[in-house]
């Protein structure tokens, strides 16, 4: 790295728009790199591997930090927070960086942001934490498997509880555990355009690692991106970044040609676009979605991958639009959830959420799902989907509309878990409108 200090302020940055000023860190990380295009690909990846590791792994720095601190962490100065959490981060999982490297640089950061005077105390806490790493005293897994498996995998306890419903305390921990692991870039390659093989061969001449899933032909594993904007084939449309588990919300759509096909909360558009190229140009793709902010999204990406098919739309999704009833064959109920299955991409998520959110978000859906079942043609299909494991948002909601909308029946309900395709955790569910 050619600035390894002022590398480690954007961290920084980076840690205090998300712990102290509310900014999801996908977006804190994304402004950061965006600004600092002009950083050598080697500091940009080292400012997003501490950035998210520190985010994904806090629970368990924050256990570590008060076993040695004589000023527990949420005592602490924001600033002074987040720098001890991010060198405790570098000391214990980045070996390419030396434990007296992290502490030094910690301690100039202070000083840089105007705390000369608590540069003693994070020097101190450091490197009695450098000493002691290989000494540090997790909570017994025979004896309190919850608490080890909150620490060690930085799963709040309320979360472990929460999925203990429906499944093994086992298989949670291959769940917490999936959601640390580092995942491949998955895009799907925009078959209108081009095909996976010569999609593959360009990203490969940029110097990029690419392999072609093996069931889902059109979607591919990148390794090494560095910055999308950069990249000829993102900016030409031949490929949109999206996970596996979102790409089989369009095969369960299962649309055909002139098909009419509305999705309800459908920003920034990836599920529509992916349908509307699945009609090869025919029939009708409307998305919508709340905010003009979020429309402008889905209309940016038409406009990317040159889709004739799709228009965007502002509507809330709670509100009866009564042209539209009864007028499509299907109809995409992507909506708003806990987002607990996308961990791995959003870890703050499991700081931010509460289990009061998730009650009022099952009573959003269930709102929602009244209204946008109207649109649905005899005969017609409505997908309901989250990105979320939770079994209340997922099929307790399926249970809860069926048992209220006799005139729909369950066709098919998949729970993607996090552990099993390397993607995202994922519900989808396909409901048929029985011709009446």
């Amino acid at each position: 790295m050619t600035d390894s200090v002022n590398s480690r302020e954007l961290v920084l940055a980076i840690l205090l728009a998300v712990t102290k000023d509310g900014i999801y860190s996908h977006v804190a990380i994304s402004d950061v790199l965006t600004k600092y295009q002009y950083l050598e690909k080697q500091e940009r990846s080292f400012i997003t591997r501490v950035s998210e590791g520190t985010l994904e792994r806090m629970l368990e720095l924050d256990y570590i930090i008060n076993q040695f601190s004589s000023v527990k962490v949420n005592k602490m100065k924001p600033v002074i927070r987040c720098i001890i959490r991010s060198a405790v981060y570098e000391m214990k999982y980045m070996d390419s960086v030396p434990v007296s490297a992290s502490c030094n640089e910690a301690v100039k950061l202070a000083k840089k942001k105007g705390f000369g005077k608590l540069s003693g105390f994070v020097n101190g806490v450091l490197r009695n934490i450098g000493r002691n790493l290989d000494k540090i005293a997790y909570p017994d897994k025979k004896k309190a498997y919850k608490q080890y498996l909150s620490v060690t995998c930085s799963i709040p306890e309320w979360m472990i509880t929460l999925w203990e419903k429906n499944y093994s305390l086992e298989r949670i921990e291959k769940i917490a555990e999936a959601f640390l692991k580092e995942e491949p870039l998955t895009i799907r390659c925009n078959l209108t355009k081009i095909t996976p093989e010569v999609l593959m061969k360009r990203l490969k001449n940029r110097g990029m690692e690419v392999n072609i899933d093996e069931k889902l032909p059109y979607a591919l594993h990148v390794r090494g991106v560095d910055y999308l904007g950069s990249i000829p084939e993102f900016a030409e449309g031949l490929f949109y970044v999206q996970d596996l588990s979102s790409m089989k919300v369009a095969e369960a759509a299962e649309v055909k040609a002139n098909d009419t096909v509305i999705d309800v909360c459908g920003a920034p558009g990836g599920k529509s676009i992916h349908i509307a190229q699945l009609l090869s140009g025919s029939g009708r793709v409307i998305t919508r979605d709340v905010s003009e902010y979020k429309v402008s999204l889905i209309e940016e990406n038409i406009r990317r991958h040159q889709v004739t098919n799709m228009t965007a739309e502002q509507w809330d999704a709670r509100v009866s639009d009564k042209g539209s009833i009864g007028k499509a064959d299907v109809v995409i109920a992507d909506l708003p959830c806990s987002g607990l299955g996308v961990l791995r991409k959003k870890p703050d998520i499991k700081y931010r959420m509460q289990p009061e959110e998730i009650k009022s978000l099952i009573a959003l859906q269930r709102e929602i799902l009244s209204t946008v079942h109207q649109y649905v043609k005899p005969g017609g299909r409505m997908i309901y989907s989250t990105c979320t494991i939770d079994a209340g948002e997922n099929e307790e909601n399926v249970a809860w509309f069926t048992a209220n909308h006799k005139e729909f029946e369950v066709e098919s309900m998949e729970q993607i878990l996090p552990d099993e395709l390397g993607s995202d955790g994922f519900f989808i569910a396909r409901l048929r409108k029985q011709n009446v």
